[in-house]
């Protein structure tokens, strides 16, 4: 084996070894944003702090993963039932995706499709999966203003602070 490939496939270990701690990482500040404020970040009427991540994968397609993690996890320790658990988790995964595929845009662009997945998906999960008396009209537009300011608010300014620094998700490569 050449030197070439050697140095190719150190650096392809090295990409994918960073790719699963980004994705940790993610997944792990999900979690914890969740819990940290959990007296609001559960039941129909929702602001969930940790959906401003949401935006991450403007920066890093390794919070596709992440975050689905996260939301699957911290639905699972939260109480969740697996409705809940699966289909608040897809949610989550679907405005990732989107967000994604929102990368070389203005970030604001990149709050919409977790808002969007979120607000079509949730309020039926609670609703029907949870039998909430609220009316299905509230229940969707508590989720929207819970994810406005979550994904939207949060979730843009925290979009826009990582685009200015130019500190975090760096793709130059550092000279030793």
């Amino acid at each position: 084996m050449g030197s070439g490939s050697l140095r190719s496939a150190n650096e392809k270990r090295r990409q994918s070894i960073l790719y699963i701690c980004q994705a940790g990482i993610i997944a792990a500040l999900y979690v914890a944003l969740l819990f940290v404020f959990a007296p609001i970040s559960f039941g129909a009427v929702q602001i969930r702090v940790a959906e401003a991540l949401t935006i991450l994968p403007i920066f890093t397609p390794a919070a596709i993963p992440g975050l689905f993690l996260g939301c699957l996890i911290g639905n699972f320790l939260g109480g969740g039932i697996i409705i809940d658990i699966i289909f608040g988790s897809i949610a989550t995964l679907l405005g990732a995706i989107g967000t994604y595929f929102l990368r070389n845009r203005n970030p604001i662009f990149g709050t919409i499709p977790p808002i969007a997945a979120n607000t079509l998906i949730v309020p039926f999960v609670i609703k029907f999966a949870y039998a909430d008396e609220m009316a299905l009209p509230l229940i969707i537009l508590a989720i929207l203003g819970g994810e406005v300011l979550s994904c939207g608010v949060l979730g843009g300014m925290l979009g826009f602070s990582l685009k200015k620094t130019k500190l975090a998700f760096s793709k130059e490569k550092k000279e030793k």
